[in-house]
C-alpha cells in the first residue's frame, strides 16, 4: 500500500535551515507529482509547494518563496523540502502528500519548530 514517511524535522532557531525528507513506497513514485503541506497549532493545513513527476516544475505558496526548495531523487523514492530563513511563524508539522489512483494520502508528518 502507498506510504510516506516524513522525517528530518526538529527545533532550530530563528533563521536556521532545516531539510526535510519524504520517503515513499507503494506505487510508481517517479510518475506522480509530490506536494508538501504544513499545519500549525490552530490553523488549517496549508500548501508549501509541490514538484512535478520528474523534477523540471516546481511551485511554492507566497508565504514560503524564496525561504524553501523542493526536490526529488527518483531513485531514491524521496522528496525533500529545503527550509531556510526560518521564523517562528514556520513551527508546524510538514507533511508530504500524493494523489494516487484519486485518493489522497499523507504521511504522519514532521514537527518543525522554530525558536525566536
Amino acid at each position: 500500500q502507498v506510504e510516506l514517511v516524513e522525517s528530518g524535522g526538529g527545533l532550530v532557531q530563528s533563521g536556521g535551515s532545516l531539510r526535510l525528507s519524504c520517503k515513499a513506497s507503494g506505487f510508481a513514485f517517479s510518475e506522480y507529482s509530490m506536494r508538501w503541506f504544513r499545519e500549525a497549532p490552530g490553523k488549517e493545513r496549508e500548501l508549501v509547494g509541490g514538484i512535478t513527476s520528474t523534477g523540471d516544475n516546481t511551485h511554492y505558496a507566497d508565504s514560503m518563496k524564496g525561504r524553501c526548495t523542493i526536490s526529488r531523487d527518483n531513485a531514491k523514492n524521496t522528496v525533500y523540502l529545503q527550509l531556510n530563513g526560518l521564523k517562528p511563524e514556520d513551527t508546524a508539522i510538514y507533511f508530504c502528500n500524493v494523489v494516487w489512483r484519486s485518493q489522497v494520502y499523507w504521511g504522519q508528518g514532521t514537527q518543525v519548530t522554530v525558536s525566536s
